[in-house]
């Protein structure tokens, strides 16, 4: 969700940020220079192995897909959006992630998916969410407008947020969120939309938020118990806060409907220079029966195009 402080929306503003450091390829016109272990609790045994010289070797017309990938929207900001649907439609993306609705008819002129929108363009987005009860009418109102739309333009999913503790206990913050949620789950049932309430690290890019952990999501997840509202996994945050990844995703499936992508340390590509195994972790949430989107939100350091393409032919299991 962030990277170095900052948050998505001022990356967004400050898209010289994202490209200092990576190298400049002229890739696209207007692309500008820019820089687990298995316990004897698991009740999904591991997949078989594959040949490791076959991992993320995929080629062109040769895909495997049994995962859907999209790319966060903001990581690629300096590449206008109209080059990055094309380029991301020929690298095998079945659609752009994490936009406001100002732009969901590009992507979805150039034939491709908006896999997570937007219900509001705020800058508290991330701090003031559905753990703070006084909040609850704004969000609401927000999802209220944003659901409807969302279902007639095909938008599957749109992304809401916990927020920060603000001296809330857990079992308080879980009792504001289901109470909150259980208001807004019978419209997006009603259109066949998903709110997807994202979990974040505390320890590094969002002190103070209180969606850090799994278990804390699931309860929530558990007392609102709608198909339409679910948790957005971003595995660069779990992965800080709890480890652990593969078990998690086996044992928590039915709870998730959303995941984002990311190395970490750093929130960089996913490649030897990260600590995450991401064929296995992808294999994983294949198996679980999982048919959503997987979401790249990681800050290239290189040329952004090619680092992408390298993802998706990396996930492409």
């Amino acid at each position: 969700m962030a990277h170095g402080g900052k948050n998505r929306r001022e990356w967004l503003r400050d898209a010289g940020a994202v490209a200092a450091g990576i190298v400049a390829a002229g890739a696209l016109p207007g692309a500008v220079a820019s820089g687990q272990r298995l316990g004897n609790g698991d009740a999904t045994p591991p997949s078989p192995a594959r040949d490791p010289e076959s991992r993320g070797a995929v080629t062109e017309g040769a895909r495997a897909d049994r995962i859907r990938q999209s790319a966060s929207r903001w990581c690629y900001s300096r590449i206008p959006l109209p080059d990055l649907c094309k380029a991301g439609k020929e690298m095998g993306l079945s659609g752009i992630d994490l936009l406001q609705e100002a732009d969901w008819n590009v992507v979805i002129d150039h034939g491709l998916t908006v896999t997570m929108g937007y219900a509001a363009d705020r800058r508290d987005f991330l701090s003031n969410g559905f753990t703070n009860r006084a909040s609850h009418p704004m969000l609401i109102k927000e999802l209220e407008r944003a659901i409807p739309i969302a279902a007639k333009k095909g938008v599957p999913n749109i992304i809401a947020m916990f927020g920060n503790r603000a001296g809330r206990t857990d079992v308080e913050a879980i009792s504001a969120a289901v109470d909150g949620l259980r208001v807004i789950a019978p419209l997006a049932e009603k259109e066949g939309v998903t709110i997807c309430v994202e979990l974040l690290n505390s320890r590094v890019d969002h002190l103070g938020y209180h969606g850090d952990s799994t278990q804390f999501g699931v309860d929530v997840m558990k007392g609102v118990a709608s198909s339409r509202v679910k948790l957005l996994y971003d595995i660069y945050h779990m992965q800080i806060m709890e480890g652990d990844v593969i078990r998690t995703i086996r044992r928590n499936k039915e709870w998730i409907g959303h995941y984002h992508t990311g190395g970490v340390p750093g929130r960089h590509e996913l490649d030897d220079t990260q600590e995450l195994n991401w064929p296995a972790i992808v294999t994983a949430i294949a198996d679980s029966g999982f048919t959503g989107y997987v979401a790249h939100e990681f800050v290239p350091t290189r040329d952004p195009l090619t680092s992408l393409r390298e993802a998706v032919r990396l996930c492409d299991i």
